[in-house]
């Protein structure tokens, strides 16, 4: 796609953009204030952080980005507002516009990785923070013409459907990184009937449904996303390269800390030296210009200048990382016994010649959790043929309160090989 347009919003003389994605085909930029969005700096700048974080290191197909992701879910949203209004449901095209403008926006607010920093570059901030605060920046840039998208993002727009089709428990957000992420690891188990489910959805009482007569292919989409977050969001090797990235960014801050100097990426050594909080962005909108610049690039190169640092903490966790050196990692359905971990500090300091304080940094502990269904957060509702609407839980056999209700928690331990 050609980027012919400044970040002031300038005119050009062709805007119907086609698009050719992987995933769903071409993609047609449905009008100019959407080309606008996409031809930003800001949005741009998404090009360069990484979907999967660093599940390409196990997956090295998984290179693809949050620029693809936010493109495919702009399709869906354009499919599943063109299904709902041919049976029926009120949809205004300036609500069309702004469902498709709030999908389109929801992830500009990642940071390097995607999920992996999140919160450590910035502590106060998650995506979802930082997101609100570049739509309400972009919307003064554009003089109010994000209002209706940003109360459609932020669940306080009227017509509440058309929130959940932006962030629900099947809003078209998933649908699209589940199929992607499918195809770009090659791990068919997330493969999920995403255009049937599309096509049967529909509203009732201002709630999202999905007919019953798709129940097979929602219930495929609740279990591939579970399997999906085992076998890929939260492989043992990808979270352990995950967590040593986000253990050298802590001993760069560290360092810091005590006075000694750490040479980086300007853009990332900005936010390192200091801990800007929420109310430092609102109040400072030069902090958002900043975090603009951020992306994957400044990580990488910061690791290569780091791992030449006289600290063998952090040019041992740099090098370890470029080299694809991931640590020895253990997954357990219950708690590692303090002693267990004990012996492992003790044995890997001694072996390495570290102090057994930098194990801190070197043996990492972390529970996981994969992130499957909750009823508890407006569940799935499934639309019977006798009018009447359900919880997915009620009406699937699959999908019982043993599911739902079932312990997912395992706990991770990683530690360098010795």
């Amino acid at each position: 796609m050609e980027n012919n347009t400044s970040p002031a919003f300038g005119t050009v003389a062709n805007k119907k953009k086609i698009i050719n994605d992987p995933v769903w085909g071409f993609l047609q930029i449905p009008d100019e204030t959407t080309f606008d969005l996409i031809s930003h700096p800001w949005f741009q700048r998404l090009r360069h952080i990484s979907q999967m974080g660093m599940s390409f290191l196990v997956y090295p197909g998984a290179v693809h980005t949050r620029f693809s992701h936010t493109l495919g879910c702009l399709y869906l949203m354009q499919q599943a507002l063109q299904g709902l209004s041919e049976k029926g449901v009120e949809i205004q095209a300036g609500e069309r516009q702004a469902a498709c403008r709030a999908i389109l926006l929801h992830d500009i607010g990642h940071g390097p990785f995607s999920h992996v920093l999140e919160r450590h570059i910035a502590s106060g901030l998650g995506h979802e923070d930082l997101t609100s605060l570049f739509m309400d920046a972009l919307n003064r840039q554009m003089d109010g013409k994000l209002d209706t998208a940003i109360a459609v993002f932020r669940d306080t727009y009227p017509k509440k459907f058309l929130h959940q089709l932006v962030s629900g428990q099947i809003d078209v957000d998933r649908l699209d990184y589940l199929s992607r992420d499918s195809f770009h690891t090659g791990v068919q188990e997330g493969t999920v009937g995403t255009e049937r489910i599309i096509k049967m959805l529909n509203v009732k009482d201002d709630q999202l449904v999905v007919e019953e007569k798709a129940l097979y292919s929602t219930e495929k989409f609740v279990l591939s996303r579970r399997l999906m977050f085992w076998q890929v969001y939260l492989h043992k090797t990808s979270v352990c390269a995950e967590q040593m990235l986000v253990k050298a960014l802590q001993r760069v801050r560290k360092l810091l800390a005590e006075g000694k100097e750490v040479e980086g990426s300007p853009n990332l050594m900005f936010f390192l030296k200091q801990d800007y909080q929420r109310e430092d962005f609102t109040s400072r909108p030069e902090l958002l210009e900043r975090f603009a610049l951020l992306d994957d690039h400044d990580v990488w190169a910061s690791l290569k200048s780091w791992r030449f640092h006289p600290d063998r903490v952090l040019a041992f966790l740099s090098g370890n990382l470029l080299d694809r050196k991931p640590f020895k990692a253990e997954i357990s359905n219950t708690p590692f016994e303090a002693d267990y971990i004990a012996s492992k500090r003790s044995l890997i300091a001694s072996k390495l010649g570290f102090e057994l304080a930098d194990m801190d940094f070197l043996v990492i502990e972390k529970e996981l959790t994969p992130k499957t269904y909750n009823p508890k957060k407006e569940g799935i509702n499934i639309l019977g043929k006798d009018g009447k609407v359900r919880d997915i839980t009620k009406v699937s056999e699959l999908l019982d309160r043993h599911f739902v209700n079932k312990n997912d928690l395992k706990y991770f331990l990683c530690y360098p090989k010795i």
